[in-house]
């Protein structure tokens, strides 16, 4: 049986390791603090809508990689990028329908062509960065040359904020 993950992962040219996980222990922090792995080389996949001000305009949609460390810019970059006037995460039923994949697995590889992905500029100052693996239950831990080489990918300078430790929002 074929895995589309694995199989975007090879076309990238550039090796990769499979990370097996605990789906329990999927989500960035946890996994991080139960098998070693900095958040300051973990990247996190996360959905984003745009909502145009026309209730008859289709809402649109975006794939953003951030480092763990940051916060997604949603209400700033995305919503601008985006040319909308209201920005959200997607929920996680509006995830599973664009990409197939859960929250805590979903990865940039293997997403649907038509589905744009930009990569905050931090992800690719990281030697290698540890990111889903198209489902909860593993990881990817991949040059981030490779996140760059996939063919939706677009590299954005400010896509996300560093993490203010005192921002609880």
């Amino acid at each position: 049986m074929s895995d589309p993950v694995i199989e975007a992962a090879a076309t990238t040219g550039f090796g990769f390791e499979v990370v097996a996980c605990d789906p329990a222990l999927a989500d960035t922090t946890d996994f991080c603090a139960t098998y070693g792995y900095s958040l300051e080389q973990s990247a996190n996949a996360i959905v984003v809508v745009g909502k145009p001000s026309s209730a008859t305009a289709p809402r649109v949609y975006a794939a953003c990689l951030v480092l763990a460390t940051t916060r997604l810019d949603v209400n700033g970059a995305v919503r601008r990028r985006f040319g909308v006037k209201k920005a959200s995460f997607a929920s996680a039923d509006e995830t599973i329908a664009m990409t197939g994949m859960e929250i805590g697995g979903v990865t940039p590889y293997g997403l649907p062509v038509d589905l744009p992905l930009w990569i905050d500029s931090r992800v690719l100052e990281v030697p290698a960065v540890l990111v889903g693996g198209g489902s909860r239950d593993r990881k990817l831990l991949v040059p981030p040359e490779s996140l760059a080489a996939l063919p939706n990918a677009e590299v954005v300078t400010g896509l996300a904020r560093i993490q203010d430790v005192s921002d609880t929002s």
